[in-house]
């Protein structure tokens, strides 16, 4: 399986609710947070909802 690092790069505040959410769904809740994600198709969406927010680097 395929996996992924996801860092926050650019604060939440100021974006929407759903946004926000999606980025705690993701476990990232802090500036500069990393998370390491097996690539699902759920996974993929919620990256794409908020990539401009974060960094994504394949494993």
């Amino acid at each position: 399986m395929k996996k992924v690092k996801v860092t926050l790069v650019k604060s939440k505040i100021g974006h929407p609710e759903t946004q926000k959410r999606t980025l705690v769904a993701l476990g990232l809740g802090r500036m500069n947070s990393s998370k390491e994600h097996t690539v699902t198709p759920q996974i993929e969406g919620m990256i794409a909802k908020v990539a401009h927010l974060l960094k994504v680097e394949e494993i």
